[in-house]
């Protein structure tokens, strides 16, 4: 019996409205069906093709192999989950070739000094006499720098080398900006709002901003507990382009309820995240979302969030396009590590980043036990509590295991790394 796979089944449209269709009806299911819908500019259109077209032998398979390459990253995902584990040398290669995830950096080890690449670019401080020369491979820097032992440029100047960035030739060419320190008062410095306006104000100039960092400071600038963030979403809606945004310090941070289609990241860099913060993270619409990373930190710098306030998160309702997990940080790694075990979200990840906080062998055990862990591509550890043994077992792993650095008890128990 011969098996066409453009005849429509049971259940697919057919253009005409008559029953059996007319000669002349054009086929809407069927093979060239899926290939109509994956050609829609509706999204919703082509995920649905893409889990429509395996039924059709080895020409859908493909059309799921190319959906990889689609233009949304929630189409590519779709394909991605569905090609995940098949075991066709083609299909395999595919999945190899496929990165969903571009964002190497994160996975360098955190220093207190200012940071050096942002969104895979080299970061360079803009100087004004230079101009914008390589905003393809640089990610431009504005701060304020010290002009003596005891003072600082203020925020007028910050405000002024902003526009002046602003008016050059190149600034619609600007995809990647850091800003840096923005005030000259120490420990009375002003909220982050100074800066999110000033961007606000400028959105028709830098049409092409993909990627934001806003409190790129060392420690001798200002320590991360006491950077006074802001309300960031007047930021997210004046640039519906946006990719990337990531922030260090939590003092003050908040996200206004809105849905953004283009957000692919969100970091947030700090000694002590507050459960209200990241109850206004969850009701986030980001359909786009790939890459979320909240350090959680520690309760004498604002911490008060509990393995309650992150089980939106770690259920995988919110964030369908999710791949990275981070939940670095935190002084709660155990009960993390084996909420996540028992939740469907693991099964969806490529990298799970629980750096820097105070996973025991407890927890570790719970993750070596889960099969989902060992189809991750990374599990990131680096800098926990684990014994030697247990990092052994780990290494057996069939996923990269980054375990560089060791976290020694100190006398009052285990800590997360950045505590201050």
């Amino acid at each position: 019996m011969t098996n066409n796979q453009n005849q429509p089944k049971e259940f697919d449209a057919v253009l005409g409205g008559e029953a059996p269709p007319p000669v002349q009806g054009a086929v809407l299911g069927g093979i060239e069906g899926v290939k109509q819908r994956l050609a829609s500019f509706l999204i919703k259109a082509r995920i649905d093709a893409v889990n429509d077209a395996l039924k059709y032998g080895n020409v859908g398979l493909d059309l799921v192999i190319a959906a990889l390459n689609d233009e949304s990253s929630q189409v590519q995902r779709s394909a991605y989950l569905l090609l995940r584990e098949r075991t066709e040398l083609q299909v395999q290669q595919a999945i190899k070739a496929y990165k969903s995830w571009r964002l190497p950096e994160r996975l360098e080890w955190y220093s207190e000094d200012r940071v050096r690449k942002f969104a895979n670019k080299r970061v360079e401080d803009f100087d004004p006499a230079i101009g914008i020369i390589d905003p393809s491979r640089i990610a431009y820097a504005v701060r304020c720098h010290q002009i003596s032992s005891d003072e600082w440029e203020d925020v007028e100047v910050l405000r002024e080398k902003l526009n002046t960035l602003t008016r050059h030739t190149n600034a619609s060419k600007v995809e990647d900006l850091v800003i840096g320190r923005w005030d000259n008062v120490c420990y009375d410095i002003s909220n982050s709002s100074v800066v999110v306006n000033a961007l606000v104000e400028a959105k028709d100039k830098l049409k092409n901003l993909k990627a934001v960092f806003i409190g790129d400071m060392d420690f001798n600038d200002w320590p991360i507990s006491t950077i006074k963030q802001s309300d960031i979403s007047p930021l997210l809606k004046a640039y519906p382009h946006l990719e990337i945004i990531q922030i260090r310090g939590g003092d003050g941070l908040q996200f206004s309820q809105l849905q953004h289609d283009n957000l692919k990241a969100i970091i947030i860099e700090c000694a002590g995240l507050n459960q209200k913060t990241i109850a206004q993270i969850c009701a986030l619409e980001l359909p786009a979302l790939q890459h979320l990373e909240l350090w959680l930190g520690n309760n004498r710098y604002g911490r008060n969030s509990s393995i309650e306030d992150l089980m939106p998160i770690i259920s995988g309702e919110l964030f369908p396009t999710l791949s990275y997990l981070g939940l670095r940080n935190s002084e709660y790694s155990d009960e993390i590590a084996r909420a996540l075990v028992n939740v469907p979200t693991i099964k969806f990840l490529n990298i799970l980043d629980l750096a820097m906080g105070t996973l025991s062998d407890e927890g570790a055990e719970a993750l070596f036990n889960c099969s989902h862990v060992n189809k991750l591509d990374i599990l990131n550890l680096n800098e926990n509590f684990l014994s030697y043994e247990m990092i052994e077992r780990l290494s057996q792993l069939d996923c990269q295991l980054i375990y560089r650095r060791h976290q020694k008890h100190s006398r009052g128990g285990r800590y997360c790394s950045i505590a201050e």
